[in-house]
C-alpha cells in the first residue's frame, strides 16, 4: 500500500463487510484445509484470527441474534428455534424476527445514518425496515412471502437469479444426497449473486451476509467423510462433499472481496462450529426409566412427547430433543398440573442434574454430559426458559425427545438423517486495512464481544446495554 493510499484510507469513514458462514468449523478451516483455501487463508495471513466461543446453546437461533445484539439468550428470551409460549404443556412458538426485541448491529448503525445491507442473516423474517437493503433468512416460509426491504427489491432479485429464491434446503435431513447437494449449491449461488448485485450497485457502510450452506452440508454429509461416525460408509461418492464446499465458499468470498474498496474491513465469522455426531440420547425415555415422567399409555410407535398421553398428575419432568437437551420441571403453581412444591424445586433439579452428569455412554464409558441452569448462564431469563439445558457428551451426542424406542441410546435421528452436531467454538477472521494484524492468532473471542468490537472499529459508540466488551485486536 502506498503512503498516499494509506492517507486516503485514514480519512474515510470505516466500512465493514461481514461474511457469516453458519456452522463453519475451525478444525476444518484453520487446521485441516487452511493451505488449500487461498482467499480465507489470505485474510488470516493479513489480519487476526481465533476461535469464537458461542452462546449456550450453540445453535443458529439464537446465536446470530446474540452476536449482532450482544445479548445472551436469556435476555433475548430465545432458547432455540422452538420455545415454550407459556407454562402450558402444549403451546410452542417459532423464534422469528418478532422474538428479537432489542436493536441489532444494522439497527444501531442505521440509526447513526450508516447505509446497511443485510442478506440472509437468521431471524430477519418477518422483514423490518432498515436504512438500506435487507433480504430475509431461511425462516422465510417461501419466495412468495415478502422477504425484502424495500419491497421492490424482491422484483429486482427475480431478474438476478434463475427461478424462485431458495430460502433453505428442502428436506436436508433425508437420504436423497444428490438432491440435497444440488440444492445447497443452488441456494448459495443465488445468495452470493444477490450480494454481488447489491455490492456493485450500492455504497455500503456496513454489509452483512450469512451463508447457511456450510451448516446444511455438515448435517447432510459429515458421516461421508468421518470414519468416527457410527454410520460411516467407506468409499462414499460424497466423501469429499464438505471439503469441496469449503473450496467453493473460498471462491465465493473472493468474488465479494473483488467488489469492495481497499479501505473496507472484512470479518468472516461463524455462529458456532460443527462436529461429528456419535449418537442420540433418548432423554424422555430416561426420564420414564427414572420415574420422573409417567405415561398413561406407552406409544406403539415412536412419537414426540407432545403427542403422548402423559399423566401430568404423576410427572415431575419432561424434555425436548435437538442438538442439545432441554428439560422442564412440572412445578405446582406454575404448570397447569404441577406437582413439585416450589420449596422442592432446587432439590429435584439438583438431583436430576447429578444423575445426568453421571450417565455413561452405550459402552459404559463416561458420557461427560454438561448440564446448565439458566440463572447461572444468563443475566436474566425472559419468557419461559428451560429448567435445565443439557449438552450430551459435550455435544458429541444429540438429545432425542421421541418416546417409543424402548432404548436410551440410538444411532438413528428421530427427525431424519443428521450427521453432525454443533460445536461450542466457531471461527473469527478479521482483516482491517487500517490496522493489519500480520497473521496473528489471538485469544478466543466471545460471541458477545463481536458487536461492541465492530462498532468500535466503525468509530461508533457502544450502547451500554450490550454485555460484551471491545476487544483490542
Amino acid at each position: 500500500m502506498t503512503d498516499q493510499a494509506a492517507a486516503s484510507i485514514s480519512t474515510r469513514s470505516p466500512r465493514l463487510l461481514v461474511i457469516g458462514l453458519d456452522c463453519c468449523a475451525p478444525e476444518l478451516l484453520f487446521d485441516a484445509w487452511r493451505d488449500e483455501l487461498p482467499t480465507l487463508s489470505g485474510l488470516m495471513d493479513k489480519g487476526v484470527y481465533c476461535r469464537m466461543e458461542s452462546c449456550i446453546p450453540a445453535i443458529t437461533v439464537p446465536a446470530w441474534a446474540c452476536m449482532t445484539s450482544s445479548r445472551d439468550p436469556g435476555q433475548l428470551g430465545v432458547y432455540g428455534f422452538r420455545n415454550r409460549a407459556d407454562y402450558s404443556y402444549e403451546n410452542m412458538t417459532i423464534a422469528t424476527a418478532r422474538a428479537i426485541k432489542v436493536p441489532r448491529l444494522w439497527n444501531v448503525l442505521g440509526d447513526a445514518g450508516k447505509h446497511v445491507g443485510v442478506i440472509g442473516v437468521p431471524q430477519t423474517y418477518p422483514v423490518s425496515p432498515v436504512n438500506g437493503e435487507l433480504v430475509s433468512c431461511f425462516l422465510t416460509p417461501s419466495a412468495k412471502s415478502q422477504y425484502t426491504h424495500p419491497p421492490q427489491l424482491k422484483r429486482e432479485i427475480a431478474g438476478w437469479i434463475d427461478g424462485d429464491l431458495l430460502m433453505d434446503v428442502p428436506n436436508f435431513r433425508s437420504e436423497n444426497k444428490a438432491q440435497i447437494l444440488s440444492d445447497i449449491y443452488r441456494m448459495a449461488e443465488q445468495h452470493f449473486e444477490i450480494c454481488k448485485q447489491l455490492l456493485r450497485r450500492e455504497q455500503y457502510d456496513f454489509f452483512m451476509t450469512v451463508d447457511m450452506g456450510v451448516d446444511r452440508i455438515h448435517h447432510g454429509f459429515w458421516k461421508e467423510m468421518d470414519a468416527r461416525h457410527p454410520n460411516h460408509v467407506p468409499g462414499s461418492p460424497f466423501a469429499n462433499a464438505i471439503h469441496e464446499y469449503y473450496h467453493f465458499i473460498d471462491r465465493k468470498v473472493a468474488e465479494l472481496l473483488e467488489l469492495i474498496d481497499d479501505d473496507t474491513a472484512v470479518l468472516v465469522v461463524s455462529d458456532h462450529g460443527g462436529k461429528v455426531m456419535l449418537g442420540g440420547f433418548c432423554l424422555n425415555e430416561w426420564l420414564i426409566q427414572e420415574g420422573y415422567l409417567v405415561l398413561e399409555e406407552y406409544p406403539t410407535t415412536p412419537m414426540p412427547v407432545e403427542r403422548c398421553k402423559v399423566d401430568w398428575s404423576r410427572t415431575r419432568a419432561w424434555g425436548s430433543g435437538g442438538y442439545y437437551g432441554r428439560l422442564f420441571l412440572n412445578v405446582a403453581g406454575r404448570e397447569p398440573h404441577g406437582i413439585i412444591p416450589p420449596e422442592e424445586y432446587a432439590r429435584v433439579r439438583d438431583e436430576i442434574t447429578a444423575k445426568l452428569e453421571a450417565l455413561p455412554d452405550h459402552e459404559g464409558r463416561p458420557l461427560n454430559n454438561r448440564v446448565f441452569q439458566p440463572e447461572t448462564l444468563y443475566h436474566t431469563s425472559e419468557n419461559v426458559p428451560p429448567d435445565l439445558l443439557i449438552y450430551f457428551g459435550d455435544l458429541d451426542w444429540r438429545s432425542v425427545g421421541s418416546i417409543g424406542k424402548h432404548e436410551l441410546y440410538t444411532f438413528e435421528n428421530d427427525t431424519g438423517p443428521d450427521d453432525a452436531n454443533h460445536a461450542q467454538y466457531g471461527i473469527f477472521i478479521l482483516y482491517d486495512p487500517r490496522k493489519p494484524g500480520g497473521g496473528r492468532r489471538i485469544d478466543d473471542i466471545s460471541i458477545y464481544d463481536i458487536a461492541p468490537t465492530l462498532l468500535h472499529l466503525m468509530e461508533q459508540p457502544v450502547p451500554p446495554e450490550m454485555i460484551g466488551k471491545v476487544r483490542a485486536l
